[in-house]
This record gives C-alpha cells, structure tokens and sequence, in this order.
C-alpha cells in the first residue's frame, strides 16, 4: 500500500461520512457512543468476574437486557446504567459534556 493512501480514521470518517455536525455523520457518531457504553460494560464485568446473569441480580435487571446493552441490541438509560455501575461493579458513574 501506498503511503499517499493511508488515511486517518477522521479523514475516512469525513470522505464517507461527511463533516462533523451533518446528519450522516451525527449518526454514525452517536451510534459509537452507543457501541461504546456497551463495550465498556461488558469490559467492566469481566475485569470484576461476573457473568450478565450476576451482573443483572445485582442491580436488579435481567440477563437479557445486560446482553443487549452489551451487544448493542438497546440502548441503556443513565438511571439504569448508573445502578450497573453503582450497584453491580461498586464503582461511580461519571459524565462529562464537551462544547
């Protein structure tokens, strides 16, 4: 492959997505915020040993829907991914808004 041809993942995402801030591009960001919540739940309950359903006892869901957060299938509410945090791994929830 051609040095000329490597592109950064922002210059892909802007050729095949367009600029941050169009409607194409707002949804393939948010859906990775999405993906990511997941993947940081899923990375989070197997650093702490548990399975989904210990995971779910603990904070009082079911397996089902920790396997769906976790796999992308639904989207998790902040009420609820707070007591998977708070309540299922013992850590704090925190949040931040970038302008």
């Amino acid at each position: 492959m051609k040095k000329d041809r490597i592109k950064t993942l922002e210059q892909f995402k802007e050729e095949h997505y367009g600029k941050r801030g169009t409607p194409k591009r707002d949804k393939l960001e948010s859906g990775y915020e999405t993906f990511k919540i997941g993947a940081l739940i899923h990375e989070a309950r197997l650093e702490k040993g548990l399975t989904q359903e210990e995971l779910a006892e603990k904070c009082g869901t079911t397996k089902s829907y920790i396997s769906k957060i976790e796999n992308n299938v639904k989207e998790v509410r902040i009420s609820t991914l707070q007591k998977i945090v708070e309540l299922g791994f013992g850590g704090q929830l925190q949040l931040s808004i970038k302008l």
